[in-house]
């Protein structure tokens, strides 16, 4: 086959004086191709044809025999299954996604160029006519990730990645070379054939060895007795200056210094500095980096960089301000310091600083209304709304440096600019970097309350201006062979997570939010974006420092869900499952089976342990509760009806009574409503908390209080599990034709002599459930759908009876000693 038969696909860079070239079908010919590289001095010393099962291994198929296609896989590529004792199996469009399900499809083990395997094969023809898409599976129906950078890999309808055979690229399309010299990475270089083509070129791109390069040497501006060190991470560049002023008036004047790369292992992996004389703490700092100006490199000398580790910064756009850490001491390690709550004890309300503060009583100035010094206000006062409401735990919309473009301009925060600074829009003076004292008492006032503080952080993507893509955009940021930028975020970018230093940057920042404020964990923006590969170092890594931290995935992206994976880790996840079944439930369109299964926990399929699945009616996104199931016309339930204050206490019952740890949205136990508008993350009038309405609607938010207490008491020990319970402690009852039911918790007395019965029925019509002989039990009225019952006034208490009858929309709770 000619060069102008085929194509160049890709050229890589496997080492700096090695790499591969992939062309778009298999070469044909007797000898090796030639080809030649531009933009530097470079030559090739060899090329020559790469070993098939090397490209069998990478995509999962190869062809061993003519009419047989072999599906492989290396189990060292997956260290978390035990396929010995699951099974592994070969599932595609070949055998409707079936393969799980049938012994013929099950994969054996066998070597391959040397590695053991697992393998199963199969004439070509007939299989691949019906479809060339496939994945492998366990035996006990788990899906193996499919790596991204994986050959041939493609999305289907669903968003799903897929491996996809093709016949005409068996591994004979790829071909190894050796450099004369290794390859300087801040030029830009690309691979031609040598007979030459009008623009049939490639650009030779680093592969997984430069995504692994890094250091473990401290980053950003440090205080030490040699003076104040400025290091920065730069792999690809070519110059890098540090530009520094004493006050911001003098930026149109400041001091330059050029780094320089360290002469040791550490700067061949592209580590910078310089040490300056004196101790610079309060100064005002920005980087200017040059490099390869290609479409992959991103680099202008003339724009200023906000350092990746600035502790504090002036905006957005930076400067980044020099902080000593001893300076900034550390809330986590101080005297007395709050104990993070045990994860299944949680009951979470997740909140915004602003919409928080907005309308807070009290002596507070406009401008601490913007940030944190006006929210510790009005926690510090005894009428604290959520120290009234009773949760143990606030997770806070994005803390850390965002885009908003002006301080006073309202935004939810997930635009991250910096991952260490806390945002300059909440602080009172950022040039003096007032928001690192202002955030620490804050978290010290949401401790005085007995609150712990989960922060919301966004390492899928950056937000406006994207500091680290003019860094090195090829180094952190996803992007396809011509350079266009992944967007599974929805947000113009996704971090490459899983590049070294992209990686150190996430876990760094977190243990610093760990140890200079005092924070108790976190909850990541969608996480199936930063990978749960990732995701179990983060977590190795925070738990070392905090081995109660709090970790709380969003699972899911446009890309995928991850919930499924998240099952043999130590992270727990929204479970928007969860979410869409108690609003369908409540209004009637629920099933039995939904109804248990949500109840014990999400017990199977996504949570392995029970406090696994933060279980949620509300988030910040989308429109907020009370205007999801609103009877009013165009989803507004500002002023809502009689069934949807109904259906609301059944949701807080079904919520309360649920195993793993419930969360609220702010202003949920009230009915805050957003008029129907379905995202407002630039709307703070929409969002911000109209206490009133706790006048307006008392019956509501006390019931949820109460719900909390009874939760959180001795008693609702039931509720709240460490691991899960045992076959017989729940025992559900259905009423005839309907899904009102009544669940029995701890029916086998497994964890005591305590029994509760909590009873719902979410039709509109009267039901009777069968409880028959257990009737006969001690039971003690606690709640029903409108209130919680005084103790010791049984004014009002039903008791239960063989045939109970539960009204419509009605619920109720008992307990038996």
């Amino acid at each position: 086959m000619t060069a102008r038969a085929n194509a160049l696909v890709s050229a890589t860079l496997e080492s700096p004086t090695r790499g591969v070239i992939e062309l778009r079908h298999d070469w044909r010919g007797r000898s090796v191709p030639m080809f030649v590289i531009s933009g530097g001095r470079l030559r090739m010393r060899r090329l020559e044809r790469l070993a098939t099962a090397g490209f069998a291994l990478l995509s999962g198929y190869h062809f061993p025999d003519d009419g047989v296609v072999e599906f492989v896989l290396d189990p060292a590529d997956y260290p978390d299954f035990d396929f010995a004792a699951t099974g592994l199996h070969v599932a595609g469009e070949f055998n409707d996604w079936r393969g799980a399900d049938m012994m013929e499809w099950a994969m054996h083990s066998r070597t391959l160029a040397g590695r053991s395997v697992y393998a199963w094969s199969g004439p070509s023809g007939p299989l691949l006519a019906r479809g060339r898409r496939f994945k492998f599976v366990t035996g006990t129906h788990r899906w193996l990730s499919v790596p991204w950078d994986a050959p041939g890999v493609e999305l289907d309808d669903g968003g799903n990645l897929n491996r996809v055979v093709d016949p005409d690229r068996t591994g004979c399309h790829r071909f190894a070379f050796e450099l004369t010299a290794p390859a300087d990475l801040s030029t830009s270089l690309t691979v031609r054939w040598a007979e030459g083509h009008a623009g049939d070129q490639v650009p030779l791109q680093p592969a997984r060895f430069f995504y692994e390069l890094g250091t473990d040497l401290p980053l950003g501006a440090r205080l030490t007795p040699a003076g104040t060190v400025f290091r920065l991470f730069a792999p690809r560049a070519r110059t890098v200056e540090l530009v520094l002023c004493a006050a911001l008036d003098e930026q149109d004047h400041p001091h330059r210094y050029a780094l320089a790369r360290r002469e040791d292992a550490d700067g061949a992996a592209g580590v910078w500095e310089v040490t300056l004389e004196g101790d610079l703490h309060g100064w005002f700092y920005w980087y200017h980096v040059d490099g390869p100006r290609d479409v992959f490199g991103g680099f202008d000398p003339d724009r200023r960089i906000l350092d990746p580790y600035a502790l504090a910064a002036v905006c957005r756009e930076g400067p980044g301000i020099v902080l000593d850490h001893a300076r900034i001491g550390s809330v986590a390690h101080e005297p007395n310091a709050f104990r993070t709550p045990a994860w299944h004890d949680l009951v979470i309300c997740e909140a915004h600083v602003r919409d928080l503060a907005a309308h807070a009583p009290g002596p507070v100035s406009e401008a601490e209304r913007r940030g944190f010094v006006g929210l510790r206000k009005w926690v510090e006062r005894e009428d604290f709304y959520l120290a009234r409401l009773g949760v143990n735990c606030v997770e806070l919309q994005p803390l850390q440096e965002f885009d908003n473009a002006a301080s006073a301009d309202y935004h939810w925060g997930y635009m991250t600019a910096n991952f260490f600074a806390p945002a300059s829009a909440y602080s009172t003076r950022p040039e003096a970097a007032s928001g690192v004292r202002e955030l620490q008492d804050l978290v010290r006032a949401f401790h005085a309350r007995g609150i712990a503080v989960i922060v919301d952080v966004v390492y899928n993507h950056v937000g406006d201006p994207a500091h680290l893509m003019f860094l090195d955009r090829l180094y952190y940021f996803e992007q396809d062979a011509s350079g266009r930028l992944s967007n599974w975020s929805g947000c113009g970018n996704d971090l490459r997570t899983s590049s070294a230093m992209a990686k150190r940057l996430i876990i760094d920042s977190c243990l610093h939010w760990l140890d200079a404020y005092g924070v108790d964990g976190f909850r990541f923006d969608l996480a199936d974006l930063v990978g749960v590969p990732v995701l179990k170092e983060v977590e190795a890594a925070l738990k070392r420092a905090k081995p109660d931290v709090i970790l709380i995935a969003e699972p899911w992206s446009f890309r995928g869900h991850a919930a499924g994976e998240l099952r043999d880790t130590g992270w727990a996840s929204w479970n928007d499952g969860y979410r869409n079944f108690v609003r369908d439930h409540v209004r009637g369109a629920g099933s039995r089976a939904n109804f248990e299964y949500f109840l014990k926990g999400s017990p199977w399929y996504y949570a392995k342990w029970p406090a696994q699945t933060v279980n949620y009616a509300e988030s910040h996104d989308d429109r907020c509760w009370i205007d999801v199931i609103t009877e009013n016309a165009n989803h507004d339930g500002h002023l809502p009806t009689v069934n949807d204050r109904a259906r609301t206490h059944l949701m807080a019952a079904t919520l309360f009574c649920s195993i793993g740890i419930p969360m609220l949205s702010s202003g949920q136990d009230f009915l805050k409503s957003k008029h129907g508008v379905n995202n407002t993350y630039q709307r703070g009038d929409l969002n911000a908390l109209d206490y009133h309405r706790i006048q307006r609607f008392p019956g509501t938010h006390a019931y949820f209080a109460d719900w909390i207490a009874f939760r959180q008491s001795e008693t609702g020990r039931l509720l709240r599990h460490f691991s899960r319970a045992t076959e017989g402690f729940f025992h559900f009852i259905w009423a005839e034709g309907s899904i009102a039911s009544a669940v029995i918790y701890n029916a086998d007395l497994s964890q005591g002599g305590t029994r509760l019965l909590f009873v719902l029925n979410p039709t509109q019509a009267d039901v009777r459930l069968p409880i028959g002989d257990l009737a006969e039990l001690p039971w003690r009225q606690v709640a029903d759908q409108d209130r919680f019952l005084a103790p010791g006034r049984p004014a009002g208490a039903r008791p239960v009876t063989a045939d109970l009858l539960i009204t419509a929309l009605g619920c109720g709770l008992w307990v038996a000693d």
